[in-house]
């Protein structure tokens, strides 16, 4: 049976991939590779009437040895 961290990063970008691209690489600064990423939810930031940025809130899970 193997052990895992779980944690929530809320991130945005020009579109859903950018916004999800920018939460690994995020995670990735810290010292354990990101395992599997889970999107909870994708909203929009409407701005003027059009969608200025997406927003992703994700759990990423690492592996602990």
């Amino acid at each position: 049976m193997s052990t895992a961290k779980v944690i929530e990063i809320i991130s945005e970008g020009a579109s859903v991939e950018d916004a999800l691209k920018n939460t690994v690489r995020k995670a990735d600064q810290s010292a354990d590779p990101v395992n599997r990423i889970w999107v909870e939810h994708i909203t929009a930031l409407v701005e003027e009437g059009k969608i200025a940025r997406y927003r992703v809130d994700a759990k990423l899970t690492f592996a602990l040895d």
